[in-house]
């Protein structure tokens, strides 16, 4: 990964659901994806004898962030396709992946949802009096892994 001083944008980036399935279908370029994150939980421990008044912070388990993908509806149903499945089958996860770019269109960093899941789909909000909107889907995918780095 390149370093320097100034911030990378975060307007350059790429999204990847398909996980090696959907490569002959478009499923659109996305405008937000919110969510990307882990969280480690911190049991408490003391021991009866500590000299110390207080408790040690031990990690435990960790977990990764719902993420939140939106794009605007271009005619694909891979979002309802991949529910569906999801409904009737439990070997339908993903490993997600979103790359960041800098302003060459060069990927400077990578995050990992692994073994991916949707949990909620939310349709566009349509209404007649306005004309300038653009219909946007949104899917939110639990994961049971998230991973970091450079491309």
């Amino acid at each position: 990964m390149a370093t320097r001083d100034a911030p990378f944008g975060a307007y350059n980036f790429l999204v990847d659901l398909s996980d090696g399935t959907d490569n002959s279908q478009t499923i659109g370029g996305f405008s937000d994806v919110s969510g990307l994150g882990t969280e480690m939980t911190m049991m408490e421990y003391r021991n009866g004898n500590e000299k110390n008044n207080r408790v040690r912070k031990v990690p435990g388990l960790h977990k990764a962030a719902d993420a939140t993908f939106k794009r605007g509806i271009v005619g694909s149903k891979s979002f309802w396709e991949w529910i569906k499945a999801t409904r009737t089958s439990s070997a339908t996860q993903r490993n997600l992946t979103v790359t960041l770019l800098d302003e060459q269109r060069n990927p400077v960093m990578v995050w990992r949802l692994l073994n991916a899941r949707p949990m909620k789909w939310s349709g566009p909000t349509l209404a007649a009096k306005s004309s300038s909107d653009v219909a946007m889907e949104e899917l939110v995918v639990a994961s049971e892994g998230f991973e970091f780095g450079s491309q």
